[in-house]
């Protein structure tokens, strides 16, 4: 995959290919459920910490950020949307 991702100042902050970002919305959808679910599934508060680098981190808003950039990721490379 490496060249698959463009990082730069321009207009987009990140291209990525349509391959790249299907896999990115499913990993980033699921991440926000292992956030959110209850059970022996959810990520502990020590991985939390981990992932944002920060001891205490709102797993609720961390859980909504990445399905939120989940969802955009979706429509964004959707053959369907109209955007």
């Amino acid at each position: 995959m490496p060249g698959s991702v463009t990082i730069g100042h321009i207009e987009a902050a990140a291209i990525v290919d349509h391959t790249d970002a299907q896999r990115l919305s499913v990993l980033l959808d699921e991440l926000g459920h292992l956030l959110a679910v209850a059970g022996p599934n959810r990520l502990t508060d020590e991985q939390v910490s981990a992932l944002c680098e920060e001891p205490g981190a709102d797993r609720d808003e961390l859980a909504r950020w990445c399905r939120g950039l989940a969802a955009q990721l979706h429509h964004q490379h959707d053959p369907h949307s109209h955007h």
